[in-house]
């Protein structure tokens, strides 16, 4: 990857266990909208379209999911564990600080979006 997130601050990162393989995994967040694939990306109020910013094989970078926070990015790292994979997100900023509210609605709706819309795109 080309990106250079060493700059940035971690504002939160969780991994869980998804049901699908890693390439699955990686592809799904590398074409989240495409024709062939089961829709789970439904964003709300104050939400924009992620832009893939980087990928790799076990690693895919989009940049922010809030209109607000334009210089946030989302990283995602898959890696094998079983038939299925662990999927971790690491929200960065180049802000240090972030309201107490915000931070939690945004790892709030991260997990909703990675561990419950994703998870369940897979029939799970």
């Amino acid at each position: 990857m080309d990106l250079n997130l060493a700059d940035l601050y971690e504002l939160g990162s969780r991994e869980k266990p998804m049901p699908a393989p890693t390439a699955v995994i990686v592809a799904t967040l590398s074409e989240p909208r495409r024709p062939t694939g089961r829709p789970w990306l439904a964003l709300r109020g104050g939400e924009v379209e992620p832009r893939v910013l980087a990928t790799g094989e076990r690693e895919v970078v989009w940049s922010s999911l809030w209109s607000d926070r334009p210089g946030d990015v989302i990283r995602f790292s898959v890696r094998p564990n079983g038939p299925g994979s662990l999927l971790r997100f690491t929200w960065l900023s180049p802000e240090p600080l972030v309201e107490a509210e915000d931070l939690g609605q945004g790892r709030f709706r991260l997990n909703q979006l990675v561990f419950r819309d994703l998870r369940l795109s897979f029939g799970q």
